[in-house]
């Protein structure tokens, strides 16, 4: 078990947690939904406690919204401030690739509040991304695009001292989308060292998500400006309803896939959070009254959120049209009066339920549901979610124990035939052209032979055999010195038998394999919602739709904002 004191702090739960057998395989991490665990919602919650509060403390836009904005917050002891720039961007030049060079906006999250000379430094180089020079001080860069037909419209009706069409807020959900975030030290911004110790940064990708809540305030904001510019005297506000659903979008492809294979520590304790909380719940003994109320609650708004869940995907469209009739099974065997709220251990016996009765897609949802109402019991593991990636190769032991070790722990990538030409079709490169992880197809295309090392299962195998050449006495030592090609995989399993969350159970060069479940395991723990697949490689999603409006930080339902539903007509009314 873990020996984080965190894991630890309300005993060991007495319901076990699910094996990595269960959880690590591509069709389950390719159900994962949000939780309170994810990171936009473990920082608001820091944010509402701090009493942090939003101020602009440059708007310098012209009449079309292009110029400079600093948007500031205080966070704990310190200001963090997104210096965005709004500038012109032909049709032609318009692209959510990461190999553009031109954007709507761009923006660095800097620390502190820039003055004069620094926001000089940042206008020469914060538009041009990665060709850009940086600092310490700029600890997040990132750049967006406009939905231009959604971000007209919502500037348009404005004008006319209106509110936006409903049907088209539920079809997009935001009015820009960003392309890139980046952080720990790309591009020469500031190193994760530099502010890894502070207390409002505790936990994973913190930095980056105060950055894409201040990008989401700061596109409401301008379109709100554009329209008062447009029409200073019937121009009006967004209802604060419908600005907190509007989110920021994104666009992800193939780039994040392999963060997941190549940071097993980091992974294996985002899991580890995640099952140690589900864990405890399903091991309350009983359930509290208003616990099942919120329950109900929540479950009322997961099925009309779903409905407003629209993709053209054929198959996330057939998972969302399982997944909303299992949610009304799930209803009536979750209802107030039902009589396993009386049992011992209710939650487990529900999760029990859906675990016979219910797809992957609905007992992942139930999961998210499950934990909304006991903040108390698990949030604390959210500062349980980081790692430094350590471990060093243990060259004393045997050949024997490693064998040991691997049919105990990769007893699934053992059993792979790649004698199969489909279980090694396709393979992971660098594209020279576009600098982005592409697929190749091995029987088709040249460049195999520099493949990135995606392929643990088939290299596992490869190692695996080697090892059945030695002596079982045999320190590692003496076999790397015959097999130095096997010294990172050796090291990779002695780190996976102590973090077995850590490795995909899956065989990431099959031709079966499809991309978009690991995008969507990663993005599920930033807290992406309306995961929107254009193909198995890339997706879109929203990000913050729903959350509290700055202002409404701190309030007691602002920690209640997932699974957002865009109210009747009657409650937004102008």
């Amino acid at each position: 078990m873990p020996a984080d004191p965190q894991l630890r702090a309300t005993g060991e739960p007495e319901v076990p947690l699910r094996p990595p057998a269960q959880v690590m395989r591509l069709a389950r991490l390719g159900c994962f939904f949000a939780t309170r665990l994810s990171f936009m919602p473990t920082l608001l919650r820091r944010l509402g406690r701090c009493g942090a509060r939003l101020r602009y403390d440059r708007w310098e836009l012209d009449e079309e919204g292009y110029g400079t904005a600093v948007l500031s917050m205080r966070v704990e002891e310190r200001t963090y401030s997104l210096v965005a720039f709004s500038q012109p961007l032909a049709a032609e030049a318009r692209s959510d690739r990461v190999i553009a060079e031109a954007w709507d906006a761009t923006f660095v999250l800097y620390d502190g509040v820039p003055d004069p000379g620094e926001i000089d430094r940042l206008a020469a180089n914060a538009p041009r991304q990665e060709a850009g020079r940086f600092s310490p001080r700029d600890l997040v860069l990132s750049r967006a695009n406009k939905s231009v037909r959604m971000f007209e419209h919502v500037v348009q009706r404005l004008t006319a001292g209106q509110q936006p069409d409903r049907d088209m807020l539920r079809a997009v959900g935001y009015l820009m989308r960003t392309t890139a975030v980046y952080g720990n030290g790309k591009f020469g911004i500031a190193d994760r060292g530099r502010i890894a110790d502070r207390p409002e940064f505790t936990g994973a990708f913190q930095a980056e998500m105060l950055a894409v809540y201040l990008i989401r305030c700061f596109t409401t904001a301008l379109a709100e400006h554009v329209a008062r510019c447009r029409a200073p005297i019937t121009a009006v506000a967004l209802h604060p309803h419908l600005k907190r659903y509007l989110g920021v979008g994104n666009s992800t492809g193939l780039g994040m896939a392999p963060f997941l294979v190549n940071h097993p520590v980091l992974i294996n304790n985002w899991i580890l959070a995640r099952e140690t909380a589900l864990a405890r719940v399903r091991s309350l003994p009983t359930a509290a009254p208003e616990d099942i109320a919120a329950f109900g609650h929540l479950l009322e708004r997961a099925r009309a959120h779903i409905a407003e869940w629209h993709v053209e995907d054929r198959q996330q469209t057939e998972a969302n049209a399982r997944l909303s009739r299992d949610l009304d099974r799930l209803a009536v065997q979750g209802r107030p009066e039902a009589r396993l709220w009386d049992e011992l251990r209710p939650w487990d016996r529900l999760f029990g339920w859906a675990e016979a009765e219910l797809g992957p897609e609905a007992q992942e949802l139930l999961f998210a549901l499950m934990l909304e109402p006991h903040g108390e019991l698990v949030d604390g593991l959210a500062c349980c979610m980081t790692a430094s990636e350590g471990g060093q190769l243990d060259p004393a032991m045997s050949v024997g124990a490693l064998r040991r070790l691997l049919q105990t722990h990769y007893d699934w990538a053992l059993a792979i035939d790649f004698a199969d030409p489909e279980a090694s079709r396709v393979f992971w490169y660098v594209s020279a052209e576009k600098l982005e992880p592409r697929l190749g197809d091995r029987s088709a295309e040249a460049g195999s032979e520099l493949e990135m090392s995606i392929a643990v299962a088939r290299d596992i195998r490869a190692l695996a055999a080697a090892l059945e050449t030695g002596d079982a006495q045999e320190p590692l030592a003496v076999f790397l010195l015959r097999h130095p090609q096997f010294r990172h995989l050796v090291r990779r399993a002695q780190v996976i038998a102590q973090h077995p969350y850590g490795e995909i159970r899956d065989n990431l060069i099959a031709a079966s394999m499809r991309p978009i479940d690991l995008l969507r395991c990663k993005l599920s723990f930033f807290g992406a919602a309306k995961f929107d697949p254009k193909s198995d490689r890339w997706t879109r999603i929203a990000m913050y739709q729903g959350a509290p409006l700055p202002e409404e930080l701190g309030a007691p339902e602002a920690d209640t904002w997932c699974l957002p539903v865009l109210a009747p007509d009657d409650a937004t009314a102008a």
